[in-house]
């Protein structure tokens, strides 16, 4: 039996409504990729206040990892909201926020002594990094990359590369943020493989470290492992291993982003795991918890012991509620089944929408890690002319059809896939079959002789 389910037309008149109040009620600046009002949900499935039933391959913008509301996750709320629900981790000490460090110390890259300090989001975990990497190595400059995303807070947004969404008008921004180009593999110069573009991304690194600033000035060098917002890009080894060794060099913390790309999203627990590359510290957030608000700066002992007590931690970080949430998430996503379905579905995605690429010219690339899946859309695949009008159409027709999907890219021009990894084959076909479909109607109205040709 289908999962997707549609009752009503989409949005229906409940959802409408509901819809309607939270715009009364709330800013344009907090935007929804969706017009549909949510009930309830379970594994992949979710249904509306209307009750249709849609798949979902937005996952909470990659936090479901282990899937809406998995019984020993609820179970472990549950029973934890009965015992304590506040205590902050600043006045006393709750064993499950000790667990949780635990888990991660052992779990993380890196064959050396960790420490772990539980905050709220990635944008605090990744500010909280900084303030780390600047308390042991006494500098200040952070170096970061084109297409980066790390988050809403004044410093995070420095560091975010994506201007026109996230960041414009809110300046001024926190200086010493030094932004550094990306291999952007896709849109290489044509007159470059690959391997040289690579190369040429890499000389461009260590010039910067004469043109732009100096290296002993650097406190940390802040990557995505596979970057999220900007579009899906895994880093190349080669260019990763250049940044390790530059930090190795120069005494400079290295720091994994892997708020979005962590968490068996790429088919290993760490993304940086693919690499055989251990980070001084690694950035966590999202499907840590399976929902709920938790994020983790894990790393080095030493690095970690720099800042003066009371200099990290807040009020709600590693609440009780969130804490069980992730022992129970960590424990089911390190499982070696569960990365190997991650795996799977990420085989799967991608041979579905290289082979599809056949037919729709708006798919200009099919790219990612594991499960971290995307297509970048384009309107020529000569020029490579961004379709960033074109894709909120895909994700209006995917919704219409009963997919969830949600929007990438540097241009805002890329379709991201992060499916909860427990998804069935046959929720996985369904939901691609229709993305398929939503792909092919708005292909039909920029491309129409060519799909009249394929009919």
């Amino acid at each position: 039996m289908a999962t997707i389910q549609l009752v009503t037309e989409i949005p229906g008149p409940k959802s409408r409504e509901i819809v309607a109040r939270r715009e009364a009620a709330t800013p344009r600046g907090a935007a929804k990729a969706t017009t549909i009002a949510v009930a309830h949900a379970k594994g992949a499935a979710v249904t509306d206040v209307d009750g249709n039933t849609f798949l979902d391959f937005a996952g909470g913008i990659g936090v479901l990892a282990v899937g809406h509301t998995p019984e020993n996750v609820v179970s472990a709320i549950q029973d934890q909201a009965a015992k304590l629900i506040h205590m902050c981790a600043i006045v006393a000490t709750y064993e499950p926020y000790v667990q949780v460090a635990e888990l991660l110390n052992e779990i993380a890259p890196g064959d050396f002594a960790k420490k772990t300090v539980l905050l709220n989001s990635g944008s605090e975990a990744n500010e909280a990094a900084i303030n780390i990497a600047r308390s042991y190595t006494g500098r200040q400059a952070v170096v970061v990359f084109e297409n980066a995303y790390h988050g809403r807070t004044n410093l995070t947004l420095a560091m975010t590369s994506k201007y026109a969404l996230f960041k414009k008008g809110f300046g001024p921004f926190a200086p010493e943020i030094y932004r550094l180009a990306y291999p952007y593999l896709y849109r290489r110069p044509a007159v470059m493989t690959e391997e040289q573009y690579i190369d040429d991304s890499i000389a461009r690194l260590e010039h910067a470290m004469i043109a732009q600033i100096d290296p002993e000035s650097i406190a940390a060098i802040v990557i995505e492992t596979v970057q999220g917002e900007g579009g899906f890009h895994a880093t190349p080894p080669k260019f990763l291993a250049k940044i390790r060794e530059l930090c190795t060099r120069y005494g400079i913390v290295m720091i994994s982003d892997e708020v979005q790309c962590g968490f068996g999203r790429t088919g290993k627990v760490f993304a940086v795991e693919h690499y055989g590359i251990a980070p001084d510290l690694i950035v966590t957030a999202k499907s840590i918890a399976a929902g709920m608000p938790l994020a983790a700066v894990t790393g080095r002992a030493e690095m970690m012991d720099a800042p003066h007590p009371g200099g990290l931690g807040g009020t709600y970080s590693g609440n009780p509620l969130a804490c069980v949430a992730a022992i129970e998430a960590i424990n089911m996503i390190r499982q070696p089944e569960f990365l190997d379905r991650a795996a799977q579905i990420g085989e799967r995605i991608r041979t579905f929408m290289t082979d599809l690429a056949q037919e729709v010219e708006l798919i200009g690339d099919v790219r990612g890690l594991g499960a971290m899946m995307l297509v970048e859309l384009v309107l020529d695949r000569e020029t490579k002319e961004p379709a960033s009008a074109q894709t909120p159409l895909v994700v209006a027709e995917c919704m219409k059809r009963g997919v969830i999907c949600i929007r990438a890219g540097i241009y805002t021009n890329c379709l991201r896939f992060l499916p909860p990894l427990n998804m069935s084959d046959a929720e996985l076909e369904e939901g691609l079959a229709v993305i398929a479909d939503a792909l092919r109607a708005v292909n039909a109205q920029v491309h129409p002789a060519h799909q009249q040709a394929m009919a």
